[in-house]
């Protein structure tokens, strides 16, 4: 082969390679948040931008539910009072009361905010709405201004590893040191003999797993939650340039399947979380509610 026809077909192949990467990623959503703005060196993203508007709309909501509390609530205070009695009623069933009194600021906080977080990428425009170019199927949205937040792993990951620092200091708040320790490690059950013995290496082997899935807990927390919702938006995204002129009727069934995965990913979230901290903290309290019978 000749050497300009040999430079040429080099040249050409990496141009196909794009042109293929480019179809391959036609429609989906951009794996990785966008950064819109950097004031002062510090890089603000469309998912940061969503995080923030759904948390200052949650604070700016429950000032407005609590400013005047009345004995017999109506409105926004009733709403968010049966939100409050039902998140920690379900809790409460779960960990026991001592427990839920203590970590309910955070396992309702984590819902209510992850929920809204699912719904809120569901809004119209989110997504959507932002710098592209045109393509023979349309317009591709490569740059989105608002991004789900949820979508974004940096925010699923933060919100873990959050949980994870609440949890040791829980754990260690209400067994203390030795207490985690023989948790995870010491043999549970009555023996003797040379069965104690086996069971000490055994229940010490196991000890060592349960380090490794603690260690492992913000992973899979994070990938759980990003994975389902990043699926989900991809999805709805997919569904809308399938059908050129189309794209306005074909996700409409998908919203209402990605509201209840939404809710479901909430409270899969809660609940995990929440039975991670009851299993390690359930010695303590079972010996509040002895006491207590006592």
């Amino acid at each position: 082969m000749p050497a300009g026809a040999a430079a040429a077909s080099s040249d050409a192949g990496p141009s196909r390679q794009t042109e293929a990467a480019a179809e391959a990623e036609e429609h989906g959503l951009p794996r990785h948040a966008v950064e819109i703005a950097r004031p002062l060196g510090f890089p603000i993203t469309n998912s940061m931008i969503v995080s923030w508007v759904v948390a200052l709309g949650l604070i700016v909501f429950a000032r407005y539910a609590t400013r005047n509390m009345q004995k017999v609530p109506g409105g926004a205070q009733n709403f968010l009072e049966w939100l409050v009695a039902g998140l920690h009623g379900l809790l409460e069933g779960i960990m026991g009361r001592h427990l839920a009194n203590r970590t309910f600021w955070f396992f309702a906080t984590a819902f209510i905010f992850i929920l809204c977080l699912n719904w809120a990428g569901l809004v119209p425009g989110v997504g959507t709405i932002g710098w592209g170019r045109r393509t023979a199927a349309g317009f591709k949205v490569d740059q989105p201004f608002l991004r789900g937040a949820n979508a974004d792993l940096n925010l699923t990951l933060a919100m873990a590893v959050t949980f994870c620092a609440a949890w040791l200091v829980w754990a260690l708040q209400e067994q203390g040191v030795r207490g985690v320790l023989r948790e995870i490690f010491a043999p549970k059950g009555e023996t003797a003999g040379l069965m104690k013995v086996l069971m000490v290496v055994v229940f010490f082997a196991a000890g060592c797993l349960e380090i490794t899935s603690i260690l492992f807990r913000p992973v899979s927390l994070s990938f759980r939650l990003y994975g389902n919702i990043f699926a989900g938006e991809t999805m709805l995204e997919t569904m809308a340039g399938l059908v050129p002129g189309l794209g306005w009727l074909l996700p409409i069934p998908f919203y209402f399947l990605e509201l209840l995965v939404g809710f479901v990913q909430a409270l899969v979230f809660m609940l995990l979380t929440a039975v991670f901290t009851l299993l390690i903290c359930q010695h303590h309290e079972e010996e509040g509610h002895a006491a207590a019978h006592d």
